[in-house]
């Protein structure tokens, strides 16, 4: 390298505020990519380049991978037992370099080594300013659309851009180049060309931060927003909760004649907003969601983490909202699987689950139909209540003396044990291939051999209703099930066909 390279490396080092080891390393990747050129094949080169006096060296240089990996890159890559023919003690992931003639620079190579080096100080004053504008924590962008890209928005805030997908805006909502955006920043890739910053109007984490702007108590810690669930451009909900018995938590996010709530209404296009005081008592905040519904009465399953909300007719249809809106959005708020069932459904859906109950203590505790409603009168509902709840609670029940409450824990262990071995001797009749499925349960196995299912073969022959009566999981689960147990079907078939091409 000639001295007026080396000017020109430090002229532009210092105008362009870039380290002078960046702009050099990009002189030795334009060097190694001209030299590259030279040779057949896509071969390694490496140049090592004196900063002090502008010499240069350039090395070819192979990759060692293991024996077994075997070389995927011929023209890059050398086995470990070849490299160590040459250097005893070298290890897997070092490489093996050779000196090669190194390419003189001249006019051509001086004018490609500039382009790289003002493409490597483009990349590096890029991530200057991206690095400089995150460091602010800003999580909302405000910023002018600078142009339309394949029906996405590309937005210009200062010297940084962001990307706003069709996906991310708003239903219906439309912008045109110069127009103000505002927006959540969802997350910076350096690794995306043009704009890294992904933007999303229509996240509930984007509603949060307008909350948190509009409303100085937030900030200060005296409210919170624990969960937020959005119908962008529609309806959202949000749950609030107040760390100072002092301050309102809904009241504070409406503001003095709904100033606050409006503000956020109007940037996110009217877009309707619930405020929802958040509770520690599932039940409660899934009725405070629900509003303005008014709740009959709450049914909690916390094993399959549901509730059974009953609503009178006057409230069914707000409850349940246009098109399941209100009761899909109480869901995602809460967390909860919430069913809504008017009088007649839950007298109906009790009925049935009492019918059940009342079966099962008759059968597994041998009692009469009397002491199996007394059971179900004190609540309970399943053979392991009665065997393992604890004796002082049994033993209030007036109608039960202490020898009864004896007989009917012992009976219930009893029960409990045989069904445990009958559901043993299920998983024990079921093919290899199937109790290895990953998914199954022994508790799911069982149920399949008690609906005829002792085969993967079997499994996959199901259809999605079938199996979801044999054992009471969702649409969804059953989906996946059988397109596992499917899966060695299409191996089969794969395997087949490639013999037969042999």
């Amino acid at each position: 390298m000639n001295r007026e390279m080396l000017m020109l490396v430090e002229a532009i080092s210092r105008e362009k505020n870039v380290e002078l080891d960046v702009v050099f390393g990009a002189v030795e990747a334009a060097l190694a990519q001209a030299t590259k050129k030279l040779y057949p094949g896509d071969v390694d080169i490496r140049v090592a380049m004196n900063p002090d006096t502008g010499n240069y060296e350039t090395f070819r240089r192979w990759h060692v991978v293991p024996d077994e990996a075997g070389l995927q890159l011929p023209d890059q890559e050398i086995l470990h037992f070849e490299a160590k023919e040459q250097i005893p003690d070298i290890e897997v992931d070092e490489y093996i370099e050779e000196v090669v003639p190194s390419l003189p620079i001249g006019r051509i190579g001086a004018m490609a080594a500039k382009q790289v080096i003002l493409q490597k100080i483009r990349e590096a004053e890029r991530e200057m300013i991206l690095s400089d504008f995150m460091s602010r924590g800003e999580k909302i962008l405000v910023g002018t659309v600078k142009r339309l890209d394949k029906g996405d928005l590309i937005v210009e805030s200062g010297r940084v851009e962001g990307r706003l997908r069709r996906a991310d805006m708003i239903p219906k909502e439309n912008f045109r180049t110069g127009d103000r955006v505002k927006a959540y920043i969802m997350e910076v890739d350096s690794t995306l060309r043009g704009a890294p910053i992904i933007l999303s109007r229509n996240a509930p984490q984007y509603m949060v931060e307008l909350f948190r702007n509009e409303v100085p108590e937030i900030e200060q810690g005296l409210l919170e927003i624990k969960s937020c669930a959005r119908d962008a451009g529609s309806r959202a909900k949000i749950a609030v909760l107040s760390h100072d018995k002092r301050v309102d938590p809904i009241g504070t996010c409406v503001g003095v004649r709904g100033t606050r709530v409006n503000a956020v209404t109007t940037e996110l296009g009217g877009e309707r907003v619930d405020i929802v005081l958040w509770s520690e008592d599932p039940a409660q905040f899934v009725i405070g969601a629900l509003a303005p519904a008014n709740v009959s009465s709450i049914v909690v399953d916390e094993e399959r983490h549901a509730m059974d909300v009953v609503c009178d007719e006057e409230n069914l249809a707000l409850a349940i909202g246009r098109g399941g809106q209100n009761v899909r959005l109480a869901s995602e708020l809460t967390g909860w699987k919430i069913n809504i069932l008017d009088a007649a459904e839950s007298a109906e859906k009790t009925a049935n689950e009492t019918d059940a109950s009342r079966k099962l203590f008759m059968e597994k505790l041998d009692v009469d139909e009397d002491i199996a409603d007394i059971l179900i009168a004190e609540g309970f509902t399943s053979l392991e209540e009665v065997a393992y709840v604890p004796l002082q609670e049994m033993l209030e029940i007036e109608s039960f003396d202490e020898d009864t409450v004896n007989e009917l824990r012992s009976r219930a262990k009893d029960a409990l044990l045989t069904m445990e071995i009958a559901k043993e001797e299920n998983v024990e009749e079921a093919s290899q291939d199937l109790r290895d499925l990953a998914g199954l349960t022994p508790t799911l196995i069982s149920k399949l051999a008690d609906g005829g299912v002792h085969t993967l073969d079997d499994l996959a022959d199901l259809a999605v209703d079938e199996l979801i009566e044999i054992t009471g999981q969702s649409e969804e689960e059953a989906k996946i099930l059988i397109l596992k147990a499917r899966e060695h079907w299409f191996t089969e078939e794969a395997s087949t066909q490639t013999n037969s091409q042999t």
